[in-house]
């Protein structure tokens, strides 16, 4: 998957399906903001854009740089740099997602604000449910609706397990459980948490949180930038 960046994947309630990127400012409108989103949530936050009427056009980055978080700041900040001009505002669908205060510091530089928490999880269930889950058992492996449908492309092609499965047990040996943090759940995805928990032969529980964590924090991230 490239990280270059990409057309924006929603508009506003009353926009058409088709993306596009505003040429100028002018173009945008006064108050038009541009949400920079992980891959990893970009199609729920469009969701969420589209139920509010937000006017807001979302710009996903690939999600498997959540594999590589050492590039998301420079990413975020290229991107930043071309929209900052066409946007009212610009704002970033990311928490701090393994960058250690690097991506703090690209916002800080440009003026942008980001998601709270230390990655997607704490947007979705609340930091205080995710640094429970962890108290109570160190060794908790957590997925999201993304990652539970795309478990075999961002986990075991990335990790290289579908090539070398003899490095499984180093990769997850002092992991104990899968927990599901469910947006959506359904018969479907219920199958494929199950089956991932399997590969990795650990047990599954299931935790629903719902999308409600990531619309607020959506819309307090926009509040924040006006």
């Amino acid at each position: 998957m490239s990280s270059s960046p990409t057309e924006p994947t929603s508009t506003t309630a009353s926009s058409t399906n088709s993306p596009s990127e505003p040429s100028d400012r002018s173009s945008s409108g006064p108050s038009r903001v541009a949400l920079i989103a992980c891959g990893a949530i970009a199609q729920p936050a469009a969701d969420a854009v589209a139920r509010r009427g937000w006017a807001i056009d979302v710009h996903p980055l690939p999600p498997l740089l959540h594999n590589r978080p050492e590039k998301i700041a420079g990413e975020v900040a290229d991107l930043a740099a071309t929209l900052l001009p066409k946007y009212s505002q610009v704002v970033v669908g990311y928490a701090d997602c393994g960058t250690y205060g690097a991506l703090d510091r690209v916002c800080d530089d440009l003026g942008l604000d980001r998601l709270p928490g230390l990655h997607c999880y704490d947007v979705y269930a609340g930091a205080r449910e995710i640094q429970s889950l962890m108290e109570e058992q160190p060794g908790t492996y957590l997925l999201t609706d993304f990652l539970v449908r795309s478990f075999a492309r961002t986990v075991e092609r990335e990790l290289g397990l579908d090539r070398f499965p003899e490095l499984l047990p180093d990769y997850f040996r002092h992991y104990t459980r899968v927990v599901w943090l469910a947006q959506e759940p359904d018969e479907e995805l219920s199958a494929l948490a199950q089956a991932a928990a399997d590969r990795l032969g650990l047990p599954l529980e299931i935790r629903p949180t719902g999308t409600s964590g990531l619309e607020s924090a959506l819309g307090a991230l926009i509040g924040r930038s006006r």
